[in-house]
């Protein structure tokens, strides 16, 4: 039983397309709303519930868009309905981290609330709640909390924390700087020295200090927010938010917020090793799910395709997306993503799955947006 006093509110993001991961992933059925955790949980369900140990379902509030809120809803059924916060559009992490934190504050000033994506596995559990009730001891100092992630490799796909010292008695560390994701030569150097963390996305605060903050960096922000939580429960919420929500300013927590918190000192983190992955693409997915004996990931079915409409004969390390009622099958080849749906089909190396945005970038251009 969690105890209410002191407890976290959980605030749960779920917003962006995914378009690594098309054509999976769309527009209107983002990768958060997909079973890709290798269970039968999508990986926003899996988001809520490795909170359970944190904070009462009634302390869980998911920020999402118009399309797909009916779906979160559907999804999360022990979730209050009032607790999905809906934006009329994106306005980037910023807004809705701010959004979540006002609507909070005014149910409890001083409540820290921790800030999650939809779209990120984590492997261990009971190690990911140890970590986040150490930040939670962080925020109780006045420290805006981000979580780090102990680099295992030179990752130019991630941004970077710069630690400083210790905060106290720790574990905290002060976060000198954010850096950008680098080159792959920087990021090597980053590891080499062991005073950096990938930024993990993750953040922990009590909400009146961040709501300070965000006062004194973004007043237009702020104000526009405000406002709006001002009216949120009263008859006039609707109309305050479709008029202020427009105005309000399109940019990242870490731009934002973060990095300008960090050079006065007043970020902290803690490394957290709980096998953390944000799912980015199709070869970082098949990294984590299970495989077959020659490393063939069948996703959202065994791992040899038994239960799928999947036959696969002399391959090696493929990652095949099937789609109900049509068989995929592939002889003879490896390190290859093959993604099938209904009116799009996949095929790319392994090692150029980052690469998949491209595409969608091209159905943009050339004005296929009935793909996206």
């Amino acid at each position: 039983m969690i105890e209410q006093q002191g407890a976290l509110y959980g605030v749960v993001l779920a917003g962006g397309t995914g378009t690594r991961l098309w054509p999976l992933s769309r527009a209107g059925h983002p990768k958060f709303l997909h079973p890709l955790t290798g269970t039968d949980a999508s990986l926003l369900q899996a988001t809520v519930d490795r909170m359970d140990q944190l904070s009462s379902s009634d302390r869980v509030f998911v920020v999402t868009g118009v399309a797909h809120a009916a779906e979160v809803v559907r999804q999360l059924t022990e979730v209050p309905a009032d607790n999905v916060l809906i934006e009329p559009s994106p306005r980037d992490s910023c807004a809705a981290i701010a959004l979540a934190a006002a609507v909070i504050a005014r149910r409890e000033p001083e409540a820290i609330m921790g800030a999650f994506a939809s779209d990120h596995l984590i492997a261990d559990k009971a190690q990911f709640t140890r970590v986040i009730q150490q930040a939670m001891g962080g925020a109780r100092q006045g420290l805006l909390m981000t979580l780090g992630i102990t680099p295992t490799r030179p990752e130019t796909g991630y941004g970077y924390l710069e630690c400083g010292s210790v905060v106290g008695d720790g574990p905290v560390m002060a976060v000198q700087e954010f850096k950008e994701k680098p080159t792959y030569d920087v990021a090597e150097s980053y590891v080499k020295s062991g005073n950096y963390l990938w930024n993990a996305g993750m953040f922990v605060w009590r909400v009146d200090v961040f709501l300070a903050e965000l006062s004194r960096q973004q007043p237009q922000l702020a104000a526009g927010i405000s406002r709006i939580a001002q009216a949120w429960d009263s008859p006039a919420r609707e109309e305050v938010l479709g008029e202020v929500w427009p105005t309000l300013p399109r940019i990242s927590v870490d731009y934002a917020v973060m990095e300008g918190a960090a050079t006065v000192g007043r970020v902290g983190t803690i490394p957290g090793d709980f096998g953390w992955n944000d799912v980015g693409d199709f070869h970082t997915l098949g990294e984590v799910l299970v495989s077959d004996h020659a490393g063939n990931v069948v996703v959202g079915n065994e791992a040899d395709g038994s239960k799928a409409g999947v036959l696969l004969r002399e391959t090696e390390n493929l990652v095949v997306v099937p789609t109900p009622g049509r068989l995929v099958a592939a002889l003879g080849v490896r390190d290859l993503v093959i993604v099938d749906t209904p009116d799009a089909v996949l095929v790319c190396p392994r090692d150029r799955a980052q690469e998949v945005k491209s595409l969608v970038d091209a159905l943009k251009d050339t004005d296929r947006l009935h793909y996206i």
